[in-house]
């Protein structure tokens, strides 16, 4: 029991009135309680402001006999509905009475499950409106000690009601009202004065959260960032204040207003909302620089209610050596040493399994022993079993390994097939043995290596251009965001006659980034893919580039040049992906990222 209908009330910033809602309270007589059973009596009144508006009432013709202990319970015969208008000649009126109201009836699932039926046998829309129970009101504001039940007698009685329910429609539909008064009455002495307010109630919202929702009226509809905060003392007495929790909207006042009503029902978020002493935010000029100050402010504060505070960063990189040998090792972060540095990856685990494909794909050593170019040792054995062309004996393996370096390079660098198409031979025999779970583990790994050069080769080509100055349609107009090295140095919006000039302005405001090391982003990973996808958007223009904003062809593959990389489909011998269990296959695995252009030219 509850809110039926329509559970998102709208998030003004005073709500509705409850002296200036409508309601139509509702009563429904039937042939029973089952889905099959029919209407027999339909009874409404409209009240607003403790006014009478108008009443409905009419017998409904059932398409079947009425029980008999449904006729002695509510003195509905056959005969009494036997010349009354069936559903489809009742319904269009009653849905006229009631448009635009809020409906209320007393255990109100039951009388809204009918009518939502009635509705889609007769073909009328479902208008969803705002739907309170009574029964759940009664529940949350009166007391065990008050009533000894909620049945509509009971709660009649207890508010003296000047109707007594005696199981017909209308003379429920009257008595109801009067609850209804009398429950929002004890209502207002709460301070529930607002539609809104009133919803809650019935889903429990406290007091105390439902106090804090006159913050929302302090923050703007335009789009930013909120953050709440809990003001305290630290161990030395001394004022301190946390950040408990960074938000982004596109319309900050209603998403703030959320917080404090029945619409979140996260159990963390509500504890969040007990602990806050205020809200603070931050209009931004368009969706995207919200997105961004909203990864920054989460990264500088780590709040302890924001989930992915601890996941933001890059977790681990793979990186190829500088030693004689070179060979792949999971690194933390990037350094400035000189090594070839690929990813990011989202832990060290999945670094790990990368390196053993990549190793496995180009052979190069797994050995963690520095080895020297001028002083031979025995082979170990990998090199004895001929899984390693051995270069620490400096016989033929020196250029032997040079090569498989140079294209493991090569790999990173743009071209990822090589190392897919290199575990093809191995798939298929896992397949053909019918060792269909480690085929789909190794298609798995296989799969977060291409996705890894594709974030690789998206990121690194936002990071390596000193400034992009671009324009996309938005709500207001145009957005306009300088980026430098990967991180948003300026947002604007403009109309469509005043672009060029706007985004000259911008470049003037811009903040200034330095290029940072190894050809990184400037800001975060996750920055600059935010950059990334908004550079994406359909109908965006280039206004200008310093540098060159491409990734490599080879650096990202479309779903079926993948699936055709990973079991050779398209060179003749291979099995079709359709003939793959769906283990193997495409079917439970995330559709590969769109292959980007070689180059794109500014506008």
């Amino acid at each position: 029991m509850g809110i039926h209908g329509a559970l998102q009330p709208s998030f003004d910033d005073l709500g509705t009135p409850l002296s200036d809602t409508v309601f139509c309270v509702l009563d429904l007589e039937t042939t029973g309680g089952g889905a099959e059973c029919s209407i027999t009596e339909v009874g409404a009144v409209k009240v607003q402001g403790g006014r009478v508006l108008g009443e409905f009432q009419t017998l409904v013709r059932p398409p079947s006999r009425i029980p008999a202990m449904i006729q002695l319970l509510t003195g509905i015969t056959d005969q009494m509905v036997a010349t009354a208008p069936s559903l489809d000649g009742v319904l269009p009126a009653l849905d006229e009475f009631m448009a635009g109201t809020v409906l209320v009836a007393h255990n109100a699932r039951f009388d809204v499950g009918f009518l939502k039926r009635g509705y889609e046998s007769v073909g009328i829309r479902w208008r969803s409106p705002h739907v309170v129970d009574t029964v759940a009101l009664a529940r949350q504001l009166l007391l065990r000690d008050e009533v000894r039940n909620c049945k509509l007698a009971t709660l009649a009685a207890h508010f003296h009601a000047s109707t007594e329910p005696n199981h017909r429609a209308l003379s429920d539909a009257r008595a109801t009202v009067d609850v209804l008064h009398g429950l929002l009455e004890r209502a207002g002495s709460l301070g529930v004065h607002t539609l809104e307010d009133l919803c809650d109630v019935m889903l429990r919202v406290s007091p105390e959260r439902r106090a804090k929702r006159v913050w929302a009226s302090e923050v703007p509809e335009a789009p930013g960032v909120y953050w709440f905060v809990h003001d305290g003392k630290d161990a030395d007495h001394r004022p301190r204040s946390e950040v408990l929790y960074v938000g982004k909207s596109v319309n900050l006042r209603r998403r703030v207003a959320s917080y404090f009503t029945a619409a979140e029902q996260r159990s963390r978020i509500e504890e969040m909302v007990r602990v806050a002493t205020r809200v603070e935010h931050e209009v931004c000029a368009t969706d995207l620089e919200a997105e961004v100050r909203e990864l920054r402010m989460i990264a500088s504060h780590s709040p302890r209610y924001n989930r992915r505070s601890r996941r933001q960063q890059a977790v681990a990189w793979l990186k190829l050596t500088r030693e004689a040998f070179p060979r792949v090792a999971v690194a933390r972060a990037v350094s400035d040493d000189g090594c070839d540095y690929w990813g990011p990856f989202s832990s060290a685990r999945a670094a790990r399994a990368a390196a053993e494909v990549v190793g496995e794909a180009f052979g190069l050593r797994g050995c963690t022993v520095r080895l020297s170019p001028h002083r031979p040792i025995t082979a170990c054995a990998a090199g004895q079993m001929g899984r390693c062309v051995a270069p620490c004996e400096l016989g033929d393996g020196v250029p032997a390994y040079a090569a498989l370096v140079e294209s493991t390079r090569r790999a990173w660098l743009g071209d990822i097939r090589p190392a897919l198409q290199s575990a093809q031979p191995k798939l298929m025999r896992l397949v053909q043995d019918e060792r269909f779970e480690e085929a789909g583990e190794l298609t798995a790994r296989l799969r977060s290596l291409h996705d890894a050069s594709a974030r690789h080769h998206r990121v690194l080509s936002v990071a390596r251009c000193p400034e992009i100055l671009a324009a996309a349609p938005g709500r207001r107009g145009w957005d306009l965001h300088c980026i430098r090295y990967g991180r948003l140095a300026g947002a604007a919006t403009a109309p469509t006659a005043a672009v060029r000039q706007s985004a000259d302005q911008l470049r003037r405001d811009a903040e200034t980034v330095l290029p940072p090391p190894a050809a990184t982003p400037a800001g975060s990973v996750e920055e600059a893919e935010r950059i990334a996808s908004w550079l994406e958007t359909p109908g965006l223009r280039v206004l200008d580039v310093d540098g060159e904003w491409s990734w490599p062809i080879g650096a990202c593959l479309g779903e079926a040049e993948l699936v055709a990389a990973l079991t050779g489909s398209a060179s003749g011998g291979a099995p079709a992906v359709a003939d793959l269990p769906p283990e193997v296959g495409a079917g439970n695995h995330r559709p590969g990222r769109r292959r980007a252009r070689s180059s794109i030219p500014a506008v």
